[in-house]
């Protein structure tokens, strides 16, 4: 008799997608609990609850805490943070070593901005045009920010320093922080095009150490994510429910409502309309395949973190070009940044109307340049968003008293906004690989099309 055949495994998306609901609602019943608990008297029984499973034991006064969720949701972190100087090193300098032709590489790297930008041009009209509605109605005039402690959070910077940074001056601090990835990508770019001039001959044993480098970035990547991935979400979202009370998100609630529709929308109706127009196909199956990459960078809140699951499914899903691939997710984690952008003109807007400031119609452009500008260089990392919003704010002059009270409401309340916003971004670079994939002819529809 032949062996009873096994059950099928779940795919990943499937397996996100119950770690995705599974967190949501074990994250609404934990704040429900601890709404509870604290309004009944016991708040030192969630204290002690707390203290098992969320708390964040790097934190003052933690010293005994244990903190399991934190803990695991961490470690899992910080496994994918391991490999991204690596995996991004190798896959740009692989992408960049295999384009023997420089006219070919140029008209890549040209059609890469030009959709990155196309993305967040609407992305910013649809921000702009809401936001300013809104804002003109009064809806972002909170007057709970006033008794808030002032928080002078970020210093504002110059966004320019963006580019300056993106040639380092020391290889060695380059490779040492994850924060510099846009260097990253310029010397791996280097390398690239530094190989096709010596020719395959000169560099073959350098490519083939670069190449089984990132088999093995490959290896460690697919056991992390298929391994631990679905619990470490489940943990990540149930987490952050439980320790961002009600209390957090009721002064601003304006805010947060308008920026999660906004959002939402961008990326439910406007990257599959983005896809359908610019490729010609099914936006439907898009969004179903995307689904999983959409969780894993809403639950992470890490761009950096999803990179490696994005290119998986952009090569693997959607039949996107390898070369392609390596070449736009790296680049589009570091400056195409179209959920922060959004995220930003709204918390200006929000702050603007708190501290009592008028937005004119050239004030509202600036601060979509800002915006654009400012979040091309917010790095790929939880909360730095809400950090880097003080540069804009600094841009168009509100730094009042009301306006540092209200920046910091945003910087309360900002980290389940930060979860969507990583969602949008990581998307929107999965939109542009596909666009330039498809306008290159290195776009495998029948995998597209695949169910």
């Amino acid at each position: 008799m032949g062996k009873q055949g096994k059950k099928p495994a779940l795919s990943l998306a499937k397996k996100m997608g119950i770690s995705l609901v599974c967190g949501l609602v074990v994250g609404l019943l934990l704040l429900f609990a601890r709404e509870s608990l604290t309004s009944s008297g016991n708040a030192a029984l969630w204290g002690t609850i707390n203290n098992l499973l969320f708390q964040d034991i790097t934190a003052a006064g933690a010293e005994s805490a244990i903190g399991i969720f934190y803990l695991i949701g961490q470690l899992f972190i910080r496994a994918l943070q391991l490999i991204i100087v690596p995996m991004v090193f190798t896959s740009i300098t692989l992408a960049i070593g295999q384009i023997s032709d420089t006219k070919t590489l140029g008209r890549i790297s040209a059609k890469t901005l030009i959709w990155f930008l196309i993305c967040s041009f609407f992305a910013l009209v649809l921000a702009c045009s809401v936001g300013d509605i809104l804002y003109s109605a009064g809806l972002f005039n909170v007057a709970e920010v006033e008794g808030l402690a002032g928080s002078a959070g970020s210093t504002g910077s110059n966004p320019l320093n963006v580019i300056l940074n993106m040639v380092p001056s020391n290889i060695a601090t380059a490779f040492s922080s994850n924060t510099a990835v846009l260097a990253i990508v310029f010397l791996a770019v280097s390398l690239g095009l530094a190989m096709n001039a010596l020719g395959e001959e000169k560099t073959a044993t350098l490519r083939k150490l670069v190449q089984e480098l990132n088999d093995v970035v490959v290896v460690f990547l697919n056991y992390v994510v298929n391994t631990f991935g679905p619990i470490a979400i489940f943990m990540l979202l149930a987490r952050t429910f439980a320790t961002y009370g009600i209390d957090y998100l009721k002064p601003a609630l304006a805010y947060v409502l308008v920026a999660v529709v906004l959002l939402l929308l961008y990326l439910i109706v406007g990257y599959p309309l983005i896809v359908a127009i610019a490729t010609r196909k099914n936006p439907i199956t898009f969004l179903k395949k995307i689904s999983n990459v959409a969780v894993f960078g809403f639950s992470t809140s890490s761009s950096a973190a999803a990179l490696p699951l994005n290119l998986k499914t952009c090569t693997e899903d959607f039949g996107v070009d390898e070369t392609i691939a390596s070449f736009v997710l790296p680049l589009g984690m570091t400056i195409n940044m179209n959920g922060t952008a959004i995220m930003q003109v709204i918390a200006t807007l929000f702050i603007a109307g708190c501290a009592g400031y008028s937005v004119t119609l050239p004030q509202l452009i600036i601060i979509a340049l800002l915006a654009l500008i400012a979040s091309a260089g917010t790095p790929a990392a939880p909360g730095a968003g809400a950090i880097v919003l003080f540069t804009i704010l600094s841009g168009v002059g509100f730094v009042n008293e009301g306006a540092l009270l209200a920046y910091a409401l945003i910087l309360a309340i900002n980290r389940p906004i930060e979860m969507l916003v990583t969602a949008l971004n990581v998307v929107g670079d999965a939109v542009t690989s596909i666009c330039v994939a498809k306008s290159e002819g290195l776009l495998d529809e029948a995998k597209y099309d695949q169910q």
